[in-house]
């Protein structure tokens, strides 16, 4: 049971109605009619004492969403947009409160609670009655931690609703119905009817969550994306066994996300997705340079590849260092924490301006080889200053520029 976790239907009537008043959104009441009801994560969130940074206001109306979401959006001077003009469903948008507002579907407030995705956004609360109908038992799974659906066909509807079971895994820490698993198993080809932009979306949540260890491993074991090889290629590597504990928060927070993503989706499948073209180079040089190491020991590494590791894995090293043998993993760390190791954050005490103007050399792939080479001269210690650098730079000229007839 969550610690906040309220049970007592007056105690969670008392809080919602102190977070409506709260947000100012009680100006809006007196637009809706009788039978209109809340319903959702705003619920939810409020019964398990979560607070969250944007808030998801769920509201139904019997008839006429459009006109009233209207009436209310122009009596506060919001923006307003029809999210779907034939069903009536309308988002209002109050600074970082998003109001839905959609006509009630079926015949009934519980026939519309049953087609909603699980039973823990099945609650709702009676404007006009200030009381809670929970048809469906969703305040039981609440306690319980347990996510469950009324009927499956909810899920077939918008089979995203598929990775979104993990995200309330790793954003709740709640448990699946088996019988959710089973269905999920035998369904998950459906994800790929879905945008892709809405899959990537959700696979952000997920890795970013509190638990997100718990939803990738069950993701994995259940391969939900079909990805090739995730049980034998070694880039895909036993998550229970890795020690994140060499991480501190803020690291975690950083760079597991990017971790994980790379141990559930090949490029491949990132490409498919649309994920950023950051996400899917941070993926191709994690597998990269373990492919490397893996045929090469670290040890062995002459100092260039060792110093292009380190210039290619700079700005995510956290990400890879569980491909390192288990006695380097925290020396590496607390060297990469050392912003003044320049093996481990490469850079340069002359830029390709001066340069150019000291030596009086032209842009292209000289000067890019020259400051490359004057940068691993700093890496491992062979400079010292800028006199220093100017004449090795003067030398390597000397040595290495295109000689003319």
């Amino acid at each position: 049971m969550k610690n906040s976790f309220h049970t007592d239907h007056t105690l969670i009537i008392d809080e919602l109605e102190k977070s409506i008043k709260f947000h100012n959104l009680d100006f809006m009441l007196g637009f809706l009619p009788k039978g209109s009801y809340l319903v959702g994560g705003y619920i939810r969130d409020i019964i398990l004492g979560r607070k969250t940074e944007k808030l998801d206001v769920d509201i139904v109306v019997p008839l006429n969403a459009i006109e009233i979401g209207k009436k209310i959006a122009d009596n506060i001077g919001s923006k307003f947009i029809i999210l779907d003009k034939k069903r009536e469903v309308v988002r209002i948008i109050l600074n970082n409160i998003y109001i839905d507002i959609a006509n009630q579907v079926s015949s009934s407030i519980e026939g519309d609670l049953c087609s909603r995705d699980f039973s823990i956004n099945s609650i709702a609360f009676l404007f006009d009655k200030k009381s809670l109908f929970d048809p469906l038992n969703g305040l039981k799974d609440l306690e319980i931690s347990l996510l469950r659906t009324h009927s499956e066909n909810n899920l077939l509807n918008d089979p995203l609703r598929i990775l979104r079971c993990f995200r309330f895994v790793s954003e709740l820490n709640f448990k699946i119905d088996l019988r959710l698993v089973d269905f999920i198993k035998k369904n998950k080809r459906n994800l790929y009817l879905v945008a892709k932009e809405r899959i990537t979306y959700e696979i952000q949540k997920i890795v970013n969550g509190a638990n997100a260890l718990d939803a990738v491993l069950l993701i994995k074991k259940l391969n939900i994306f079909d990805t090739e090889n995730l049980f034998e290629d070694s880039f895909f590597l036993d998550l229970q066994k890795i020690n994140y504990g060499e991480l501190d928060q803020e690291e975690k927070d950083k760079y597991l996300p990017s971790f994980f993503i790379s141990q559930i989706l090949n490029v491949v499948t990132l490409e498919k997705l649309k994920f950023s073209k950051a996400d899917i180079a941070k993926t191709k040089l994690l597998r990269k340079w373990h492919l490397f190491l893996k045929n090469k020991n670290i040890a062995q590494l002459d100092e260039f590849d060792r110093f292009k590791l380190h210039q290619e894995l700079e700005m995510f090293l956290p990400s890879f260092i569980f491909y390192l043998p288990q006695n380097l993993q925290l020396e590496w760390l607390n060297r990469w924490r050392d912003k003044d190791d320049k093996l481990f954050h490469p850079s340069n005490l002359v830029n390709g301006d001066v340069i150019k103007k000291n030596l009086e050399i032209k842009d292209g792939p000289i000067l890019g080889e020259l400051l490359q080479y004057l940068s691993k001269e700093l890496a491992y210690k062979r400079l010292n200053n800028f006199d220093e650098a100017i004449y090795k730079a003067k030398r390597w000229i000397e040595q290495n520029a295109p000689k003319c007839d």
